[in-house]
């Protein structure tokens, strides 16, 4: 199983997501920013250096939104989204060809990797509650 971290940042109601390259697995579908974990990091030491070098952005790094395993036909992935917020810096599509902030009402215009599907139920859901901010 491959440890992946990734960001859930927020702003006005909306969160940040980005749409994968045509040249990566699951192709110009859309994502929160992150990437595996490697040897000898801990999760949050790993979303602070996805981020640095995939959005040249640093992160203040929150506590877990959602916890999700997911086996793709390549790989199965326990990824963990930790809610996080941008401490320095614009993000910048340094590997990813788009970027979205997008409220919970928008979610279903866009074609997330299956792995999210969970997460963005609960967005959903906590903004049919009225908890999402």
């Amino acid at each position: 199983m491959t440890e992946v971290v990734a960001a859930l940042i927020r702003k006005e109601g909306r969160f940040l997501a980005f749409r994968r390259p045509g040249n990566k697995a699951r192709a110009h579908l859309w994502e929160f920013v992150g990437g595996k974990v490697e040897k000898g990091e801990t999760k949050e030491e790993a979303l602070i250096r996805e981020c640095r070098e995939e959005l040249d952005t640093e992160v203040a790094v929150g506590g877990v939104f959602c916890e999700v395993t997911h086996a793709y036909p390549d790989l199965t992935v326990h990824l963990t989204l930790f809610d996080a917020k941008i401490a320095g810096g614009e993000p910048k599509l340094l590997e990813h060809e788009a970027m979205a902030w997008i409220a919970p009402s928008e979610i279903g215009r866009y074609a997330f990797c299956p792995a999210d599907e969970t997460i963005l139920q609960r967005i959903r859901e906590q903004d049919e509650r009225g908890e999402w901010k």
